[in-house]
């Protein structure tokens, strides 16, 4: 029997973690639950699962008695006594403490949230490795080199393919791009996501989000990761050894699936449940090279990888208020892509070597974007 926080349980992944937790209550109980807002959910989440602890991120009307209320609450579900797995499901950069204290207790941290990686890889991994935690990833990319790679050493990777399925703009032309609204955006063709990181997807920004991530988790350098768009979003990523053969993962898109291989890694435990791939039905499976310049978030996601330092972090944090006022109207579709290069070219060089420094950079991304003209 383990333990298992949820951090982000009202959310997407959050409530898909809680009903595969609720499938095997004979291997996992919920012993924290922490939400950014929604108190009405996160009550009845509460009366459901009745966890030893719960948190509320922002104070809102109706918090659950005897709730934590407050950014505080993230940590203090992280580091319980009683959770051996911390499932991050936050979205954005808020989660980054949490992994970290998270790791620095050597409690496994079952990651959904990217950015952490993105914000602060070098910290996180060395704390990993220092305290005896490990990072499992839940994003479904992510699990699924980690299922190709097995118990193989990282000497015999020769590449990593990261696949995308090109959002909901992957036909549209750039004239049309122009245009896009949010409600185009937020209509994915193959996953049901929150808001952000539906958006993400219709940008691509997410790949370069991953594409970073992924350069951490598995020691490999940015040369050997690649992009491709596979619109069916069934064969999940791909990894290609020093022999030339390729392995790939594939599933139906639910992120069940890698939610329970993060909780159960490196067994796998049955779920009738999980839905089953039909090839047939989904077939035929294609392939596509990705359009970077029209897609430049992309791009310049992969500039910020390699360049280092606070770079991601300037990139992560000026996505995610960007991704915001397209949200509410203050920037057009192309406006995020110009928004996240501006802050690069002004913030870009910041250093980067400790939290301090990547919180730093990202308070002034924010504080970049928020002031870039709407366009």
């Amino acid at each position: 029997m383990r333990g298992v926080a949820v951090l982000g349980s009202t959310g997407s992944i959050g409530k898909s973690a809680l009903r595969v937790l609720e499938r095997h209550p004979d291997r996992f109980r919920v012993v924290a639950l922490t939400a950014r807002s929604n108190a009405t959910l996160l009550r009845e989440q509460i009366a459901r699962y009745r966890p030893e602890y719960s948190g509320l991120v922002t104070a809102a009307e109706g918090a659950p008695k005897g709730c934590a209320v407050g950014e505080h609450c993230l940590l203090e579900a992280a580091t319980h006594p009683s959770v051996d797995i911390v499932l991050n499901a936050v979205v954005g950069a808020a989660g980054t403490a949490a992994t970290l204290a998270a790791l620095r207790c050597g409690k496994r941290v079952a990651l959904a949230n990217k950015e952490t990686l993105v914000v602060a890889g070098h910290l996180a991994m060395r704390l990993a490795r220092e305290h005896g935690g490990e990072i499992v990833p839940v994003d479904s990319e992510h699990s699924a080199i980690l299922q190709c790679i097995g118990g193989q050493p990282r000497s015999s990777v020769a590449k990593i393919v990261l696949t995308a399925s090109g959002g909901p703009f992957r036909d549209w032309s750039v004239d049309r791009l122009r245009l896009a609204t949010p409600e185009d955006a937020l209509r994915h063709p193959t996953w049901d996501m929150g808001r952000k990181i539906t958006v993400d997807s219709a940008t691509l920004a997410n790949k370069g989000l991953e594409v970073i991530e992924a350069h951490y988790l598995f020691d490999v350098p940015y040369d050997a990761i690649e992009v491709v768009v596979h619109p069916q979003s069934i064969v999940h990523s791909l990894v290609e050894f020093v022999d030339g053969s390729v392995l790939a993962q594939l599933g139906v898109p639910s992120m069940e699936l890698p939610i329970l291989f993060a909780l159960t890694f490196p067994e796998r435990l049955e779920d009738l449940a999980m839905p089953r791939l039909d090839l047939i039905r989904v077939s035929p499976l294609t392939f596509e090279a990705v359009r970077l310049e029209d897609f430049p978030a992309l791009r310049l996601g992969l500039a910020a990888g390699r360049r280092g330092g606070a770079a991601p972090a300037v990139f992560n944090a000026a996505n995610e208020v960007a991704v915001a006022r397209f949200l509410d109207g203050t920037l057009s579709f192309p406006g995020i892509s110009m928004a996240i290069e501006s802050a690069l070219e002004a913030l870009g060089d910041l250093p980067g070597e400790s939290l301090e420094d990547v919180m730093a950079a990202d308070a002034e991304a924010r504080a970049h974007v928020r002031g870039v003209p709407a366009c």
